[in-house]
């Protein structure tokens, strides 16, 4: 249920007081690494227990709300194991996308033009099946049809896991000349601006935040393209005597690879200084060149007022009760 929905003042207020300083940083690391996403004209922003969603309205107004984030693996340690941990981080991560994307659907257009939030979910339904059978399913139903000339084993599941990958970069290259979702690119890089120059203790205002670099090692983009390469090596020793049971495999081995992904995205953000780590994130990193656009200074003030909203709950939250 959201905690608070409130419209800010024009120009964002600096979270410089509520970000802590050098030396209080190196005193007590941050045990929580900030994340978000962009959406259709703002920014959703996600901190250890709730996450904001700011977007930029048709009056130019910013239209702001926050929500407590319910984890299953607060209520049963066990979720937050290794390997499970990342399936049930993917699983979070969907429900707040599809909910924070109805959200700035629903605040970026005009009221008659709003959708349900039964369109809504039949879109966002219809974009998952999609996905799963474009680049989960199809190179599978490819490769099972030319088990004649490639054979069904070690480099038919390899060659399929490559065109898997080309499929996917040529799918972000394609969108990424529309001028709707570059917008959105641009918001992409507004977050990560953001969330840079608060790790780098810097005031949260936007001459300082477009100083740093669009590009982040704990981008989505980055879990994406581990996952599609991981396909590569997990699918590989997978047998696939059928085409039943290679499609199959391909759907069914979605959660054991995401949870992979997501502890390969842990060990980059925690190494982010290690040359090894270094050199595994960065095709992820090229790849945000796709994903990320410089953005403007008013989406820069939209990333921060959701950063901000973030930054505020979380402080009222640890507040003791009176």
């Amino acid at each position: 249920m959201p905690t608070r929905k409130r419209e800010p003042d024009p120009d964002p207020a600096s979270a410089e007081e509520l970000a802590p300083t050098p030396a209080e940083a190196v005193a007590h690391p941050p045990q929580h690494f900030y994340g978000g996403q962009a959406v259709l004209e703002g920014v959703m922003m996600r901190g250890k227990d709730h996450w904001a969603i700011a977007v930029r309205r048709p009056d130019k107004s910013i239209f702001l709300q926050h929500f407590q984030i319910e984890s299953i693996a607060k209520r049963k340690p066990i979720f937050a194991k290794f390997g499970l941990r990342g399936i049930i981080a993917l699983g979070q991560a969907l429900s707040i996308g599809v909910k924070a994307l109805t959200i700035s659907a629903n605040q970026a257009v005009e009221d008659d033009e709003k959708l349900s939030t039964g369109q809504m979910a039949l879109s966002m339904t219809l974009a998952m099946l999609i996905f799963v059978g474009v680049f989960i399913a199809g190179p599978a139903v490819a490769f099972g049809f030319l088990k004649d000339s490639v054979g069904t084993g070690v480099l038919s599941n390899v060659l399929e896991g490559v065109l898997r990958v080309l499929l996917f970069l040529g799918y972000l290259g394609l969108i990424g000349r529309m001028k709707d979702i570059r917008r959105v690119f641009q918001y992409h890089g507004a977050e990560h601006k953001t969330i840079a120059a608060f790790e780098h203790h810097d005031p949260l205002e936007p001459e300082a935040v477009d100083k740093y670099s669009t590009l982040h090692v704990r981008c989505g983009t980055n879990f994406l393209l581990i996952v599609m390469v991981l396909t590569i090596f997990v699918y590989s020793l997978i047998p696939t005597p059928s085409l039943g049971w290679r499609v199959g495999s391909r759907i069914i081995g979605i959660p054991i690879i995401a949870g992979l992904a997501y502890e390969l995205l842990r060990l980059g953000a925690k190494y982010e200084r290690s040359r090894f780590m270094h050199a595994l994130m960065t095709p992820g990193l090229w790849l945000q060149k796709i994903t990320t656009k410089p953005p403007s200074e008013d989406q820069i003030e939209v990333a921060i007022a959701s950063f901000n909203e973030v930054l505020k709950a979380e402080a009222e939250s640890a507040q003791p009760a009176a």
